[in-house]
């Protein structure tokens, strides 16, 4: 089991890390929402819980709840910029699909 940054993702995390002041890292989940069932959420995290995965890419942390790892197994997190857009970008082998607009996908 693991989830992967690229070195771009992880050198962004570090920068918002940075500019933040504190933090151990980055916690990535998934919440129900949306018009296919799930969304990613992210989020800074300052303290571990007792039933928090935790992988290291690049140099960044990035913890899981159990829960939502079994969604999550294998995800690669980047970060891209296309036009005056910017964010950071799933690649989920679990994800059956996505809806139309993006925000939402299913297993």
């Amino acid at each position: 089991m693991a989830i992967t940054l690229t070195q771009t993702a992880a050198d962004r995390v570090n920068e918002f890390l940075a500019n933040r002041g504190k933090g151990v890292g980055l916690r990535l989940g998934v919440k129900t929402t949306g018009c296919s069932g799930m969304a990613y959420v992210m989020e800074f995290v300052d303290e571990l819980n007792t039933e928090d995965e935790v992988f290291e890419d690049h140099g960044v942390k990035i913890i899981v709840d159990k829960k939502s790892l079994v969604y999550l197994d294998g995800t690669e997190v980047d970060f891209t910029k296309e036009g005056l857009n910017e964010g950071f970008k799933f690649t989920n082998p679990n994800e059956k699909a996505q809806c139309g607009c993006g925000e939402s996908f299913t297993v």
